[in-house]
């Protein structure tokens, strides 16, 4: 086997071929990309703006197909302005409530949860729907001290979270049992939101096991409303009847 300056034929050689392969894959990399470049129509390598001042340069199929397309692209850049509206927890008050909540812009959806700084409970629910309105910008999501809203609302009804679309409440927890227990984690709050509707989760099944939830759900409702259901009755009524505005 021969030698040349240092190198062996057969080195060489499979140089020389990954050189060139390296070669014809740029090409045809070149090629196919210079044959999508051809098969695509002007405008659509150009922005919004522009589109506007070539405008004079298309017939009568290229300006139809135009408008086709810069519809097209106005409402994608819609949808993504709508998307990054949000994106954080907000604090709000009980004179904001109307404005904020109820009368939210349309097809809005909103979460908003009423708390007191002096419920640990509540400062969890804090925390994990901060972390939610991160996630899912598109999504507004707001807190509120409960006294500012409701007057003579009892701590057991604490955390409490309403779920508005349209001025409706679709969905509500209310209470550490229905909100998900003292231990309640991150995806059982997303899980327990994206049920009514209001997120789209990539979670599939419920973090948390059914048949507990369904244990603690008949304990609590036996309990509550077998010998306090006047009373219970009484603070729901107190969410919508009586708030300080």
């Amino acid at each position: 086997m021969k030698i040349r300056n240092g190198m062996i034929y057969s080195e060489i050689l499979e140089f020389y071929l990954r050189k060139m392969s390296h070669k014809m894959k740029l090409k045809k990399w070149f090629y196919v990309y210079k044959k999508k470049q051809r098969a695509m129509k002007p405008y659509e390598r150009m922005t919004l703006k522009e589109l506007n001042e070539a405008e004079d340069d298309f017939d009568e199929d290229d300006m139809k197909a135009l408008e086709m397309y810069r519809q097209q692209r106005l409402q994608e850049w819609k949808i993504l302005q709508k998307r990054q509206k949000y994106g954080e927890l907000r604090e709000i008050s009980g004179e904001q409530y109307v404005k904020e909540v109820t009368n939210a812009q349309k097809d809005v959806w909103v979460v908003i949860h009423l708390y007191r700084s002096s419920i640990p409970m509540c400062l969890l629910v804090n925390q994990h729907l901060s972390l939610l309105a991160r996630k899912f910008p598109e999504v507004k999501f707001v807190k509120a001290i409960v006294n500012s809203c409701i007057q003579n609302y009892h701590d057991r009804c604490l955390p409490t979270i309403f779920v508005y679309r349209n001025g409706q409440i679709k969905g509500r927890f209310i209470g550490v049992t229905e909100c998900g227990g003292t231990n309640l984690k991150l995806e059982e709050l997303e899980w327990k939101v994206a049920q009514i509707g209001a997120i789209k989760t990539d979670l599939e099944e419920s973090p948390k096991q059914n048949i507990t939830d369904m244990m603690i759900s008949s304990i609590r409702s036996a309990s509550i409303h077998g010998n306090n259901s006047a009373s219970r009755d009484s603070d729901e009524t107190n969410c919508y009847l009586n708030r300080n505005f």
